[in-house]
């Protein structure tokens, strides 16, 4: 047989150094006969470099994992099966296996065909895995989990923001999804037969925290609450006892984020035993959709939980210009309530005058009034203006201005002959310059730049030139140490709230009922021991919360030197042995099956010790 295999290698390894070490991963998919499956690594010269077997005692479908570390080299991977059926479960009603065999996060070895009769061969080559490089510190985005060896890749460190721009918290200086750290996840657990998990169970892992699962009644699934990080991983490990493995392919869970999304689902039949399903979570991240609305309490649609603004509206009312009742309401609406009723009809409505229109019911500003005089062109008063006819007058041509030197009193037509003084300001830069002037009277008034509208802040009345520096008026809070400090205020409205920072929390002991901006960090909490509240017995104070957590003694009866030198253990500034009470006596009381019944010592069952000290121990013995 090794000669065999001898001749599947090239010849060229023979020539080859002493291998070194590469770490590899072997994993075996049973099938319900564990007992039947066992594997070899072989190399060149026929030597066996690492195996596997004795698979006896694992659950029917158990995913085994095995870790060996293998010489490099051209290798060989055997593996066999003593009834001759391979991992072919599928052939007696069962689940079929498979096996493959991992280096440097390469699958070199694919073992997809359960139907390998007593034996299958595999030529492999064993390298050392080549470095894999990129940026290995997490706080940078260019951070590679991969990666094993720092190329200096790390360039742009993570600034954590909503980098979505449609939505209301977008950080345009973000380049990191700020995510949501914690949730409430839903785990279901399938049952295909509707008969519980009696004998099996869920383990959930994440970090330190381990909680167990099972369906408990007779029920197709069961729902569960269960709290995780994100992201972060979360393991899932189907355990069964030898009782219970028969069962196994009725067995399933899946695990659904608050977003609705399914994280992971494996479904009966394919669930593998003592396999650890890893993968990430997600809670979703911490961007806020905008809500449009109008944002001003005092506005008619004014929206309590919107946050991006829109169109306001203050007064009801007619709004369509084509009715008398937007303009009797005084143009002032600008919500309509359909009050819009009367035609407008525009003309002159004044009974005194000229064109008075008996139809018309708003003034079209158009009126002309009765203007009686000499409709003559050819007379000397003749009004072109005139419109109902009066006494006229001949023209008499002469000078007719009285100021002027050669003024006829006679005249009523000016021939254009008369010599005039013209007094006024004659200076081009004042305000009231008249460039037809020829005698400076000194009335000249020189240009002052402001702002000339009264209902601005900065109104200035001695102003005759707009120059467009008006600023309105913002009321509001101008103090800037106060807690409602407006900094687009420049008009104090009285409105200033006082800042006062203290403890904000009713139950602790130093309540500060005025407070209004939280100093958590102030807030003393009683440990309610013997001596009262005091240091160190505020629960503030981590190592004296440790204390009376470890001894009862030092809350129930005095602080002592004991509870002093355990103190001084927890902050680090003890230098001498640590003093102790006297243990107690640790005594096993009863020993129960994971559903609390009790039970005698089995092997390959979790079981649970109880002892006299109040601990507990969860023990599978082999």
């Amino acid at each position: 047989m090794k000669k065999l295999l001898l001749l599947l290698l090239p010849l060229t390894i023979l020539a080859q150094g002493p291998p070194s070490c590469v770490p590899t991963t072997i994993v075996i998919n049973l099938d319900q006969y564990q007992g039947e499956t066992s594997w070899e690594v072989v190399d060149t010269a026929g030597n066996i470099v690492a195996n596997g077997n004795s698979y006896y005692n694992q659950p029917d479908y158990a995913s085994v994992v095995e870790q060996r570390c293998l010489p490099q080299g051209d290798l060989l991977f055997i593996i066999y099966d003593t009834y001759g059926d391979g991992l072919n479960g599928a052939l007696w009603g069962g689940l079929d296996g498979s096996y493959y065999l991992i280096q440097c996060n390469d699958t070199l070895v694919y073992g997809d065909d359960p139907a390998f009769d007593n034996d299958s061969i595999h030529v492999f080559v064993s390298n050392a895995c080549p470095p894999v490089m990129g940026c290995m510190d997490p706080a940078y985005v260019e951070f590679s989990p991969l990666a094993d060896t720092d190329d200096g890749s790390c360039t742009t460190l993570k600034v954590f923001g909503c980098i979505d721009s449609t939505m209301y918290n977008y950080d345009p200086l973000a380049n990191t999804m700020a995510l949501i750290n914690n949730c409430d996840y839903v785990l279901t657990l399938y049952d295909l037969i509707g008969d519980g998990w009696v004998g099996s169970y869920l383990e959930v892992t994440q970090d330190t925290n381990v909680s167990y699962y099972w369906i408990d009644t007779a029920a197709y699934t069961q729902d569960f609450i269960i709290n995780l990080n994100s992201p972060q991983l979360v393991e899932f490990k189907f355990s069964v006892t030898s009782q219970a493995q028969l069962t196994t392919p009725h067995c399933g869970f899946k695990l659904t984020n608050p977003l609705g999304n399914t994280i992971i689902e494996v479904l009966p039949p394919f669930i593998q035993p003592m396999f650890k399903y890893k993968v990430p979570t997600y809670c979703g991240n911490l961007c806020i959709e905008k809500v449009y609305g109008c944002l001003d309490p005092a506005a008619l649609n004014y929206d309590s939980i919107a946050n991006t603004t829109a169109d306001c509206f203050y007064v009801l009312g007619c709004t369509n210009s084509s009715y008398l009742e937007y303009y009797t309401q005084g143009f002032v609406a600008d919500t309509s309530d359909n009050s819009c009723n009367t035609q407008a009809i525009w003309g002159c409505t004044d009974t005194e005058a000229f064109n008075y229109d008996l139809l018309a019911n708003i003034d079209n500003g158009g009126c002309v009034p009765i203007i009686l005089g000499c409709m003559e062109s050819l007379a000397f008063n003749f009004n072109p203006l005139a419109n109902t006819p009066d006494t006229c007058v001949p023209l008499i041509y002469g000078c007719t201005d009285p100021t002027m030197f050669n003024f006829d009193l006679l005249a009523n037509t000016d021939d254009g002959g008369c010599e005039p003084y013209v007094f006024g300001c004659t200076d081009s830069i004042m305000f009231n310059y008249n460039p037809l002037a020829n005698s400076d009277n000194n009335s000249c008034i020189p240009y002052i730049s402001g702002c000339t509208d009264p209902s601005m802040l900065n109104y200035n009345a001695q102003a005759n030139t707009e120059d467009f520096s008006c600023i309105a008026y913002i009321y509001g809070c101008m103090d800037g140490t106060a807690l409602n400090y407006d900094s687009l205020a420049n008009t104090d409205n009285g409105s200033c709230i006082k800042i006062v920072m203290g403890c904000m929390d009713p139950g602790a002991y130093n309540y500060e009922s005025i407070a209004n901006v939280s100093d958590s960090l102030s807030c003393l909490y009683s440990a309610n021991c013997i001596t009262g509240p005091g240091n160190p017995y505020w629960l503030n104070d981590e190592c004296y919360a440790w204390v009376i957590s470890v001894d009862d003694y030092c809350c129930e009866n005095e602080w002592d030197t004991i509870c002093q030198a355990t103190y001084d253990y927890c902050d680090g500034t003890w230098v001498g042995p640590l003093l102790t009470r006297v243990k107690e006596k640790k005594i096993l009381i009863s020993i129960t099956d994971i559903l609390g019944r009790p039970a005698k010592e089995e092997k390959n069952v979790l079981l649970f010790y109880r002892y006299s000290n109040g601990s507990i121990e969860r023990i599978i013995k082999r």
